[in-house]
């Protein structure tokens, strides 16, 4: 009977991924809420703030991989908080998918064009979401 040696120690085997954090702001609670689950159920770390001003707070507070935002909420709109997000923190210029019922609204079409940023139209499907933020996210 022939014997091999076995090494000496063995190595368990890792499997390692980043998980990328996601900033989800929109003040209809019901659908912030399920995109949430959705997006956990994706493998990423997701906070939600329920208009701008509150994700001006997380954004001072936390660093973000991508921030999904609606544009039509009360106390701070979504281009407003873009607009601070982006001087206080330059690298999320490129980091915003904007999500909107209003894109034939002249002031919404305009913003959206004039930064040249990422946007779906409500009701979008979710698999259009999840592939934009993977797209995004490389």
């Amino acid at each position: 009977m022939k014997f091999e040696r076995r090494p000496e120690k063995i190595e368990p085997e890792v499997n390692t991924f980043e998980l990328k954090a996601i900033l989800l702001v929109d003040d209809d609670k019901q659908l912030a809420t399920a995109l949430q689950w959705i997006l956990a159920d994706e493998n990423f770390l997701v906070d939600v703030a329920f208009d701008g001003e509150e994700a001006m707070l997380k954004v001072k507070a936390h660093q973000y991989d991508a921030i999904i935002c609606d544009l039509r909420m009360p106390r701070l709109r979504g281009d407003e908080f873009y607009l601070q997000a982006k001087e206080l923190r330059p690298a999320l210029a490129d980091c915003f998918i904007f999500i909107t019922g209003f894109a034939t609204d002249p002031q919404v079409r305009t913003f959206l064009i004039e930064h040249e940023v990422k946007f779906l139209v409500k009701p979008f499907p979710i698999k259009g979401l999840i592939h934009c933020v993977k797209e995004l996210l490389g």
